[in-house]
């Protein structure tokens, strides 16, 4: 569910026109919906009423600390793969037993921050980072709390570049690997074994890749039971898939997830630990922009927005669907055209939509660019030397900017010309 709507024939955030934030803020802009973060992640965590869990938001999806201070409310945990998104999650009030650390090139740095902040659990990813964290946590006489991330070779995601659980991508320790690197884990003195983790894809619109992926690891855990090992918790990811309004198969509802996991994991005894992101920011969040020109090509008609594939990158990273709309409702007897919807910078990658019907558009009107909450903001960038765009919250007939537009001047004060003499 989104809270993007017509009124009196205009788009609303809540209960605030998008005209209202565009003639303040000015455009391009995200606008999120608290209701909407507020609304999934209840969904999502009711889910797994009557079993122990803990809901570690992915970070990486959306990091503004406004968004993770929102979600830390209501008693989320974080799932982070930096030191960076460390320090966001505790600024925003995430307890640090409430926090694991993923990824698969935590630096020692990294390591000794989490270890100081107390989190619950390092998601090991091979060997080389184990034996790292292990005499990162004897010069600190302390001990690293772990769970290997195992690979089980399970295909989901969708699209390539977000398929994470085959044994040809980076992540995790291979299968056939795995008994091995709890034995050794089990041997060093800065380790303490907790878990097993998992983690297959994104935007997965089927169970059967869980069930598959759920079952192979429960295996593994009496496995490593039955050879001495301590295994409390079971973190299975995230990956859940959102609509994005491209008519392609809905995603299964959290709560047929939610059935999934209980009956696949009731003999299990373990703590359960979940990481989405996509699905609770996803749909929470809009991206806000204005037609600068429509452009007549020689077979086929440009629409130009003043929002770049610096601002949202997922259409040029993963060819992604994102639906279009004007904030302005159409009329009734609207003239629907077809345009190829792109930004300005200077990439033929910078392409939004190909050859998309929609009603007509005119130079000055506002479009919503749906589905942006997650992967949006944070995959921004400068390229161009484009001014990171506004991030800005709604809550009611309320809204608040929680991250400004940066000047030309602000980008630039960060650089300097060496003095060679």
């Amino acid at each position: 569910m989104r809270h993007f709507d017509y009124k009196n024939g205009e788009m609303y955030a809540e209960d605030v026109p998008l005209r209202k934030i565009a003639e303040a803020v000015g455009t391009p802009c995200y606008v999120y919906s608290t209701a909407t973060f507020e609304r999934h992640y209840r969904v999502f965590a009711d889910s797994f009423d009557g079993i122990e869990a803990l809901v570690a938001y992915s970070v990486k999806a959306n990091s503004n600390i406004a968004v993770l201070a929102t979600l830390a409310k209501l008693g989320a945990g974080a799932d982070v793969v930096s030191a960076g998104e460390l320090a966001r999650a505790l600024i925003a009030g995430i307890p640090a037993h409430k926090i694991v650390f993923s990824g698969v090139g935590k630096t020692k740095a990294e390591m000794r921050d989490a270890l100081e902040a107390g989190i619950r659990v390092f998601n090991v990813e091979s060997l080389a980072e184990l034996r790292a964290l292990n005499a990162v946590a004897l010069s600190m006489n302390t001990q690293a709390p772990v769970a290997f991330r195992v690979n089980p070779d399970v295909t989901a995601g969708g699209h390539e570049k977000i398929s994470t659980g085959k044994k040809e991508n980076k992540f995790g320790i291979a299968w056939s690997h795995a008994e091995a690197a709890y034995a050794e884990a089990a041997a060093l003195p800065g380790i303490k074994i907790v878990g097993v983790d998992v983690h297959i894809g994104s935007q997965i619109d089927q169970l059967a890749p869980f069930e598959a992926a759920i079952a192979k690891c429960g295996d593994l855990i009496k496995t490593l039971r039955q050879q001495g090992h301590t295994i409390q918790s079971f973190d299975i990811g995230g990956g859940l898939g959102i609509p994005y309004g491209d008519n392609t198969k809905a995603p299964p509802l959290p709560s047929a997830y939610g059935a999934l996991v209980k009956r696949l994991t009731a003999d299990m005894n373990v703590e359960m630990i979940f990481e989405p992101g996509r699905m609770i920011a996803g749909n929470a969040g809009i991206l806000l922009s204005e037609v600068l020109y429509v452009k007549q090509g020689e077979d086929r008609n440009f629409l130009i927005i003043d929002a770049a594939m610096n601002d949202l990158l997922r259409p040029a990273l993963y060819d992604a669907y994102h639906d279009l709309e004007g904030v302005k409702a159409p009329a009734r007897d609207f003239k629907q055209e077809t345009y190829d919807v792109v930004g300005p910078i200077c990439e033929s990658g910078d392409t939004f939509m190909k050859g998309r019907e929609m009603p007509a558009l005119e130079e000055g009107d506002l479009v919503v660019l749906h589905s942006a909450g997650a992967y949006g903001a944070a995959q921004s960038s400068q390229y161009n030397t484009r001014p990171l765009v506004p991030e800005v919250m709604v809550r009611g007939d309320k809204f608040a900017i929680i991250r400004e537009r940066p000047t030309v001047a602000d980008i630039l004060k960060t650089e300097s010309i060496p003095d060679w003499d």
